[in-house]
């Protein structure tokens, strides 16, 4: 049987939230139209089926997408295990309105919420997943720790966090990129994206928090028992790390 379909927006903000500021997805609000496109030209489509796979999210579990942008991982997890309960996250309503067109263009049933990744739209013991993914970085040092107890408070006894995000070296992002454009603008403006992402990812002092042990260091500090790094990938922005706990 097709599972329910059914795409809301809702606002979880406080009235003293209303304009607390945040880091875009695309680290720009104005290349919020180039994203989803910049994500395919650079292949992050990888790093969410990977982060998917590792999760392993089983029909009917209810799963909390934290930091979704434009709805990428969530889409992608919805894919893999249509029957899954999921809420996405994210304190950027136009890119949460993206999201909704793409989940209702595939008609599938999802939760978006606007808010921040310090405080999760659900119940003590509610969910049995939390993912993220290249999400973590744009949050800032009260933000972080904060995360870290918010995906303990929500998760049920058994329940999996599965974060993918940068840690290690960048790469050589041009070594990735086709040479040539054959005459298309967008293709050709995209070129200059990596570069600026990049940039980011190197100099962002966030970014340098997850070298190492960083990622499984701000969940065994939330009081994860088990965190450790359970996979990574070369991307072209450099290493990415997949880490993962356990709420005991």
């Amino acid at each position: 049987m097709k599972p329910t379909t059914g795409v809301r927006i809702l606002d979880q903000r406080t009235p003293a939230e209303r304009d607390r500021s945040f880091l875009p997805g695309a680290g720009k609000s104005w290349l919020l139209p180039c994203y989803d496109a910049f994500a395919r030209v650079v292949g992050v489509r990888a790093l969410y089926e990977r982060t998917v796979e590792l999760a392993g999210v089983a029909p009917g579990q209810a799963v909390i997408d934290v930091g979704c942008g434009t709805g990428n991982l969530s889409l992608t997890l919805l894919r893999a295990q249509p029957r899954a309960q999921v809420t996405a996250l994210d304190p950027d309503a136009a890119a949460l309105h993206r999201a909704a067109r793409k989940a209702r263009r595939r008609g599938v049933a999802l939760t978006l919420v606007q808010g921040y990744a310090d405080r999760f739209p659900t119940a003590d013991a509610s969910a049995d997943h939390v993912v993220s993914s290249l999400a973590l970085h744009h949050i800032d040092d009260d933000g972080r720790t904060a995360f870290g107890r918010e995906a303990l408070r929500v998760l049920r006894p058994g329940g999996k966090v599965t974060i993918a995000d940068f840690g290690g070296p960048s790469s050589n992002v041009e070594d990735y990129l086709p040479e040539h454009d054959h005459g298309h603008g967008l293709l050709r403006a995209l070129r200059h994206l990596p570069r600026l992402m990049r940039s980011r990812v190197a100099h962002s002092p966030v970014v340098a928090r997850n070298q190492g042990n960083g990622i499984v260091a701000l969940l065994t500090a939330a009081g994860f028992e088990d965190a450790g790094e359970v996979a990574h990938a070369d991307h072209r922005f450099g290493r990415v790390t997949f880490v993962q706990a356990t709420r005991r």
